[in-house]
């Protein structure tokens, strides 16, 4: 099978250590990663699910895995960290994507996970650092996301990334994670690069 992406964004491929020195490469995401994508949200915690899809989801439904990886990387961008065993079998440990919203181009929603094992590793930090310099590179001036009032370890990687964190006036479950894109088009984020 052949896929073709219009503009397949490379100069998001990048390898980044964790604390513990191991290595994770983080690429945007192909046609082809929808079972790696299936995979990976198997393993997911049901905890950990939840805080993805804020429901109780046991498997990742055939449309949506289609969606996730059907990806054209203007309005949508999604990124993926993998690890590779000796034998250079791949697992992928984590996800982050944002899309556009299409009453706001200049406004987009993300949403991170990350598996369980490597969770407080520097993993959704690095994806999310990755994120908000394409969407700023993109034009886009604003992130936001909607995130259970539970999942706390997703509102303190969002607020030592700059995002405010609020109650959501339209639901008490939630909270709001906003965050203003600065600097001209182009520039890209003067933070650290972390993982």
């Amino acid at each position: 099978m052949i896929y073709t992406i219009g503009k397949y964004p490379a100069h998001l491929i990048d390898v980044v250590h964790v604390a513990d020195g191991r290595r994770v490469t983080i690429r945007p995401t192909l046609p082809q990663d929808a079972e790696l994508q299936r995979t990976f949200f198997r393993s997911l915690s049901p905890e950990s699910r939840h805080y993805r899809f804020m429901t109780r989801v046991s498997e990742l439904p055939e449309t949506l895995a289609e969606r996730f990886t059907s990806i054209d990387y203007r309005a949508h961008v999604a990124l993926l960290a993998e690890v590779f065993d000796e034998s250079g079998h791949e697992t992928m440990i984590g996800e982050a994507r944002y899309v556009v919203e299409e009453r706001d181009p200049t406004t987009c929603e993300f949403a991170i996970a990350v598996a369980d094992a490597w969770q407080a590793s520097g993993i959704a930090r690095a994806l999310l650092d990755r994120l908000e310099r394409q969407a700023a590179t993109s034009g886009i001036r604003r992130m936001v996301a909607d995130t259970l009032i539970t999942n706390r370890a997703m509102q303190r990687l969002a607020a030592r990334a700059g995002f405010t964190v609020r109650a959501s006036r339209e639901d008490a479950t939630l909270a709001r994670l906003e965050k203003a894109l600065g600097g001209p088009v182009g520039t890209p984020s003067t933070r650290p690069r972390a993982a």
